[in-house]
Order: C-alpha cells, then sequence, then structure tokens
C-alpha cells in the first residue's frame, strides 16, 4: 500500500471521528453517560488511529495505538502533541473500561461532558494537524 492510500485512510478515519463526536454529544443530551463516554473515547481512538495511518503504521489494539501514538507522537514527535494530550487518552480510555464493563460503575453528566469536551480536543488538533501536512505537501 502506498502513501495515498494511508493518506486516504487516515482522512476516513478522521470522520468517522467526527460522526462518533456527534453521537457522544447526542447521547450526552439523551442522560445515557455510559453510552456517550464510549462514543467519546472511540472519538479520540479513531482519531489517533489517523494519526498513526499518516505514517503508515498500523495497530490490532487499543493499548498498540497508545504505545504508537507515544512514541511516534511524542517521544519522536515535533513537540505538536504532549504528554498531557497522551494523559486525556489513557484517562479517556480507563473511563470507557468502567462505563463499559464495570457492572456498578456509575457515569456522570458532568464526567461525559469532559470526556466529550476531551474528545473535541483531541479530534481538533489532530485535524490541524493533518492539515498542516497537507500543505505542507
Amino acid at each position: 500500500m502506498d502513501k495515498e492510500y494511508y493518506r486516504d485512510l487516515a482522512h476516513v478515519r478522521l470522520k468517522n471521528a467526527e460522526d462518533l463526536l456527534k453521537d457522544a454529544r447526542e447521547l450526552l443530551e439523551r442522560d445515557s453517560y455510559k453510552s456517550a463516554n464510549n462514543r467519546a473515547y472511540y472519538a479520540i481512538e479513531k482519531s489517533v488511529k489517523a494519526l498513526l495511518a499518516m505514517k503508515q503504521t498500523e495497530v490490532t489494539t487499543h493499548n498498540g495505538g497508545l504505545k504508537q501514538f507515544n512514541y511516534l507522537y511524542i517521544y519522536k514527535g515535533d513537540g505538536t502533541f504532549t504528554t498531557e494530550d497522551y494523559q486525556k487518552i489513557v484517562k479517556a480510555e480507563q473511563i470507557r473500561n468502567f462505563s463499559d464493563y464495570d457492572d456498578f460503575y456509575i457515569a456522570n453528566k458532568e464526567e461525559a461532558r469532559q470526556q466529550i469536551e476531551n474528545a473535541e480536543y483531541i479530534v481538533r488538533k489532530v485535524s490541524a494537524y493533518m492539515e498542516k501536512l497537507k500543505q505542507e505537501d
């Protein structure tokens, strides 16, 4: 697969992230907090996978995606993405895991709202970064 394929894949993944964010907002409005947490996390996960596609990198697990993001965009990156960004992603994954798998976990509106805000921040940052790379080509 060539560079063009991965660029297209990155844009498809980013569009999917935007759609997931829309879903998260709608779920929050319907007081479906656990589901909103899930969709917000997956918006972040799709954004991270869009970035990885820009480096022609594929992963098969959430943990693998986080590790590659940390390595390629924070450790070896240009400073655009920070350890604070990484921590937001890690926290989103933790809350998504609680929301999806802990039967006794009680999600609340403020937490879901914060999850969505963090997802919006990451998606916007990824989008701006990808746009910058496009202009540099």
